[in-house]
């Protein structure tokens, strides 16, 4: 058996005295890894850094063994971002919601969408915008998608700004105005691509999808919310003005 594929990094587990197990989301094959024999040494330790792009062959006698990776660097670009806080946690919260997959099932559109953020995530702006997006995005991925196109209550499609916690359907100003309390935030840019992110539309964004992905993705499991999500919101509120960490990080605010 043998592929060659593009795939990013998302974790190495070392093996052994000079061997690592690299976790790779690939293109066509999912979530998917293989043991790369001298891993754990100085020529392939920086290749192999969390966010990195890679070209990977992988050989097996069969296909259900672990196999073997020999990889080529194609966009080594976490080195650009290891001292930015933001793009650290960032990577690592990206990579535990990639474990919820289960391994070797296609997701193009997630390989897609982390691809895409990782180029920008030198940016705490669009990185937290592009992050948003790409957990409301995987929640649908994982069969738990929002229905944010029209109201639950009346069907109304204009004036937007509310999600049901129970539903998960978007609610409209009208119809929302007597239980707002009781309902979740949805900032325009979740569902509108030209609308603008201030910092109460970031807080609102992260406090919606945390609420969700808690409920759909973790707790089924018997886990928590990985602690790189508070510490990359955390991060994010540093970096852009206005960002309350305490919004961001708890889906109840």
């Amino acid at each position: 058996m043998q592929w060659t594929d593009e795939g990013i990094v998302l974790g190495v587990k070392r093996h052994g005295e000079a061997s690592v197990i690299l976790e790779l989301m690939t293109q066509e094959r999912g979530r998917h890894l293989g043991l790369v024999r001298g891993g754990a040494g100085t020529r392939l330790r920086a290749v192999l850094q969390p966010g990195n792009s890679l070209r990977a062959t992988w050989r097996a006698r069969l296909d259900e063994h672990l196999g073997l990776y020999a990889v080529e660097g194609i966009n080594l670009r976490a080195a650009g971002f290891l001292a930015a806080a933001h793009a650290v946690h960032g990577v690592t919260h990206l990579a535990a919601l990639c474990r919820l997959l289960a391994e070797r099932e296609p997701h193009a559109r997630v390989f897609a969408a982390l691809d895409a953020i990782l180029d920008a995530i030198d940016d705490p702006l669009a990185a937290a915008i592009l992050i948003a997006r790409f957990e409301l995005a995987f929640l649908a991925e994982l069969g738990f998608g929002l229905d944010l196109g029209s109201c639950a209550a009346t069907g109304a499609t204009a004036d937007l700004i509310y999600v049901s916690p129970r539903s998960g359907r978007a609610v409209s100003r009208a119809a929302g105005a007597d239980y707002r309390d009781r309902l979740l935030r949805l900032p325009g840019f979740l569902h509108t691509e030209e609308a603008p992110a201030g910092a109460g539309d970031l807080a609102d964004a992260f406090a919606l999808t945390g609420f969700f992905l808690e409920r759909h993705a973790f707790m089924p499991r018997g886990v928590e919310v990985p602690a790189a999500r508070a510490r990359f919101v955390a991060a994010i509120s540093r970096a852009v003005p206005n960002v309350d960490a305490r919004s961001l990080a708890d889906p109840a605010h």
